[in-house]
Order: structure tokens, then C-alpha cells, then sequence
């Protein structure tokens, strides 16, 4: 299905080429061929409204881009203001007051003023948002127009991580008027607008004609999707992308070594690829069976075979970006004979079969086969299913019908994933849960440090998942392109610094 902000269709002559057709570049008027922008990505949106939608394929296209927040954070991890000029918080850490940027508006010529920033935040924090979202929001009273360009958020107690979490999905700011059809047409305020979604191949964006800031740079941005990462890499090669987002085939990279043609900008990443336990299937609410598995997949050859030894060993949910990471890499050495004394006191003594089901993006089949292999020399037989991410989303993360998993986590600073009412793992620890908000309500940095670190460390000692390793950023663009935010650790594929030339 077409999904288009236009109301006439518009045809695309495609280049014919060696990967699939709909992932071709538009044929362009030879004047604007050095405007468009094409970028190569893997994972789809499976909807354009970043607090309905689940998943990293919306804000990766569409944050900082097209919704923008009142606060953004940095390549460095340092909180930077956006729509909000400037903050204050009160002395008891209880009240933030925003004061937002005089000639900010929506792409549609309508202010952002505090009334729309309400607005926002109201339906953001409401029961139409994933349970994550409004998770994020549980520390908030009350969110209030003081006058047409202040707003003032009241907190039911400190909260170190909020203003944080502010500057991804939960803080969009999007047009009111287009709240009925955001999820199909999206409306923000940033210095690209939606233009057309043609649904498994690409999303298109334009420039900002009413941007209140530094205007976007491209005439057209492509967001190109790929299911086969070899077919991306192939278009790279022939000239049809300007950009890979994320090399998915690491061992591929030194087809891009020729610094003629291509620049490789390597940083790190917040995805933590986590083999995810189902709490609530039987089997695996044993501690005994979960510290098993731990032991019996060996990580660093899986990260050799699957993802070219690129990929660090973290043993958390936690990055090493953060300063609550500590390395628990080492808590289950690979150990099968360890790992087959664990089941047999488990009373798996005679074997055990698991269902590892698995959305199809580059990391999570190929490690899947190396898990199964592994954990089958221990004496449990593993069931590998593929799925398409539309299914993934739905049946594993929704329906929540699963042995196991393997998915990255890519969200910044994301240890409520475990504790949120509902989450997909069903892991329910009330230490855990104490411990985040002893940690968020804590007086300072430091407190809150060592509370988190407590907390992965119990998260680790329960086993809760495995964590296989973090992926890196591996990003390649061709040589005139700059203006690249080397580290991905927000959700965002920042357009806004990007240019040619």
C-alpha cells in the first residue's frame, strides 16, 4: 500500500540493478541529482507514530528529522536544548519549567506553543501509548501552560533519568491537527517533512519550507529498506546509495576500504543483542535452566562467526557509554559441562526442547543457528522460527508466544525494560524494580550510579537473559557527505547536521 502526505500519485522510474527493484534510486532531473540523499536501512517502521508504535524502525527515520523534542541528546550523551531554549528545575529537583523557542512552528505554519506542547504530552503519556512510553512518564504530576511560551512539568518525585528520556519518542512534539492521521501521515516541526511511504521499500522526506532553524540540506532523503543486508551493500558498491546506516555484514566491510570512494565511520551503539527468556514459559522459570544457557553458548565465537568479532561482550543491559556500565562479560564463562549439571538438577537431565523465534534482521537468524547448535551439544533441542518483524512485533513482543528471542535493544539507557508492567520478557522482580527507583529518586549522580550498577549485577545473577553482545556503529558514506554522528546512542538517524560537499 502507498501511503502519501500528496494528493497525486507520484511515479518513480526505477534504475534497474542487482538488488530488488523497489530498493532502487528514483531516476532524478540531472539539477538535483547532488540534493537527494539515499540512505540504505534494515529495519521497517511498522507505523509513523512513535508513542502507538512499537519498535526502532519510526524514531530511527523520523526523530530530530521530521517531530522534534524540547530537548535532544548529542553524540556524547550530553542533553542539548531543541524546541525548549532553555530549562530551570527547582531546588527540590520537583519542578522543571521549559521555555520554548519564539518562532518555533509546525511544518503546517501553526506555532509550537505551550498549549500544543500539553497537548502532546497529555496524549503521549495516555492509553493509546505503549506500555514503555507510558512507563517513561510514570514519574510526572502534572504538565502545564504558564503563559504561550512556558510550560511547567510538576514530578511526583525526583527523577534523575526523566529529562533524559524527554529527548526521545515519549518527548515528540507533533502538529494537534494531524493527531487523527500521525500514524500514517506524521506532522512535526523539524527541518524535513513527510512526504510518501511506499510500505517495505522506502520512506521519503523533504525539506521544511517553514523551519524555524538551520534548514535541511537534501531536496529528497530516501530512507531505503532492505531485507537481504548483502543487497544494501551491493547497491552501496553500484552507486545507488549515498549511505549505509549500519553495516549488518560486518565481514563485508573491506569492500568499502577505497577511501576514494567510501568513508567508514566506526563508533558504538546502545543495542545490547539479547537472547531474550519468556519468564512465563514453564522451563524457563528456573533459574537453574536460564544459568545454563548462560554457560553453555560460547559468546565470543558467536560474535566471531556471526558478526566478525566486531561486536563488544557486555554481559548487561547496560553500554558501555553509560556510567553505571561495569563488564559482567565473564559471569558465565562458557562452561557445558557446567551448563548440562545445571539441567539435570533442573530434572532436564534427559533432554528439553525450546522454541527460539526470531525476527528476520541480520544479527538474529545467523546467531540463532549458532545457539541452537550449542545448546543442542547440551542436551536441549532448540526449534528456530523466522519471522517477518510485522510478526515478530506482534506475536512475540504483543502475544508475548515464545521460548526465546534474540532482538537488539537499541534504546538509550533502557533498564526499565525489565520492569515495566506487561514487558514482552515477563520478568518480574520487585528487588530489581526498587532498585531503578531508588536509583531514579536518588539525591545524587553518584547514588544513582551505584544503584543501577547494583542492579544490573542482580539482573545478571538471575539471569534474566543473555546479553550475546553490543552491536557497533559501522556506518559508510561516500567521501562527500559530512556531518555524520559517528556514535548512535539516541534512537535517531540525525539528518540535521548532514551535508554535501
Amino acid at each position: 500500500m502507498r501511503r502519501s502526505s500528496l494528493s497525486v500519485a507520484v511515479i518513480l522510474a526505477l534504475v534497474a540493478s542487482v538488488v530488488l527493484s523497489a530498493c532502487a534510486r528514483p531516476d532524478p532531473a540531472p539539477e538535483t541529482a547532488e540534493s537527494m540523499l539515499n540512505i540504505g536501512v534494515t529495519t521497517r517502521p511498522d507505523g509513523l507514530d512513535p508513542i502507538t508504535v512499537a519498535g526502532a524502525g519510526t524514531p530511527f527515520v523520523l526523530l530530530y528529522n521530521v517531530y522534534e523534542t524540547l530537548v535532544k541528546v548529542d553524540s556524547d550523551g550530553n542533553i542539548k536544548p531543541l524546541l525548549s531554549k532553555e530549562w530551570r528545575i527547582s531546588e527540590d529537583s520537583l519542578q522543571y519549567t521549559f521555555t520554548l523557542e519564539s518562532g518555533a512552528q509546525f511544518a503546517s505554519g501553526a506555532p509550537v506553543d505551550a498549549d500544543a506542547v500539553v497537548a502532546n504530552f497529555e496524549r503521549n503519556r495516555g492509553d493509546t501509548a505503549t506500555a514503555q512510553i507510558r512507563d517513561k512518564w510514570g514519574p510526572v504530576d502534572t504538565i502545564e501552560a504558564i503563559d504561550e511560551s512556558t510550560v511547567e512539568i510538576t514530578l511526583k518525585q525526583p527523577s534523575h533519568a526523566w529529562l533524559y528520556d524527554l529527548s526521545g519518542p515519549m518527548g515528540i512534539v507533533a502538529d494537534p491537527a494531524g493527531f487523527d492521521t500521525i500514524n500514517t501521515v506524521p506532522v512535526g516541526s523539524g527541518s524535513y517533512v513527510f512526504d510518501t511511504w511506499e510500505e517495505g521499500s522506502y520512506i521519503q522526506l523533504k525539506p521544511n519550507t517553514n523551519y524555524w532553524g538551520t534548514p535541511g540540506r537534501f531536496s529528497d532523503v530516501y530512507f531505503r529498506y532492505y531485507s537481504d543486508p548483502n543487497a544494501m551493500n551491493a547497491a552501496m558498491l553500484s552507486g545507488q546509495l549515498d549511505i549505509i546506516s549500519n553495516l549488518t555484514v560486518p565481514q563485508s566491510i573491506e569492500q568499502f576500504r577505497d577511501e576514494s570512494r567510501y568513508t567508514i565511520h566506526e563508533g558504538t551503539t546502545t543495542g545490547e543483542v539479547v537472547l531474550g527468556f519468556n519468564h512465563g514459559s514453564e522451563p524457563l522459570k528456573d533459574l537453574k535452566v536460564r544459568q545454563a544457557i548462560n554457560h553453555a553458548i560460547d559468546r565470543e565465537a558467536l560474535v566471531d562467526a556471526v558478526w566478525a568479532g566486531m561486536g563488544p561482550l557486555i554481559g548487561s543491559h547496560v553500554p558501555p557509554t553509560d556510567p553505571w556500565y561495569e563488564d559482567l562479560s565473564r559471569a558465565y564463562p562458557f562452561d557445558p559441562a557446567k551448563a548440562r549439571e545445571l539441567l539435570k538438577e533442573a530434572g532436564h537431565e534427559s533432554g528439553l526442547t525450546l522454541r527460539l523465534r526470531v525476527p528476520v534482521l541480520p544479527y538474529a537468524p545467523p546467531s540463532a543457528r549458532f545457539i541452537a547448535e550449542q545448546l543442542k551439544a547440551v542436551g536441549i533441542d532448540v526449534v528456530v522460527e523466522e519471522l517477518e518483524w510485522g510478526r515478530w512485533l506482534e506475536q512475540v513482543y504483543g502475544n508475548h508466544d515464545y521460548d526465546m528471542t534474540i532482538v537488539a535493544h537499541v534504546e538509550p539507557r533502557d533498564m526499565t525494560a525489565f520492569s515495566f508492567e506487561g514487558n514482552y520478557w515477563a520478568y518480574n522482580n520487585p528487588e530489581y524494580n526498587e532498585l531503578l527507583k531508588e536509583a531514579d529518586a536518588s539525591l545524587t549522580p553518584e547514588e544513582q550510579t551505584e544503584k543501577l550498577k547494583e542492579a544490573a549485577r542482580l539482573l545478571s545473577d538471575d539471569a534474566a537473559a543473555d546479553w550475546l553482545f553490543l552491536l557497533p556503529s559501522i556506518i559508510i558514506t561516500t567521501p562527500d557527505i559530512s556531518g555524520v554522528q559517528v556514535n548512535q546512542i539516541s534512537l535517531s538517524f540525525d539528518l540535521t547536521m548532514l551535508a554535501r560537499g
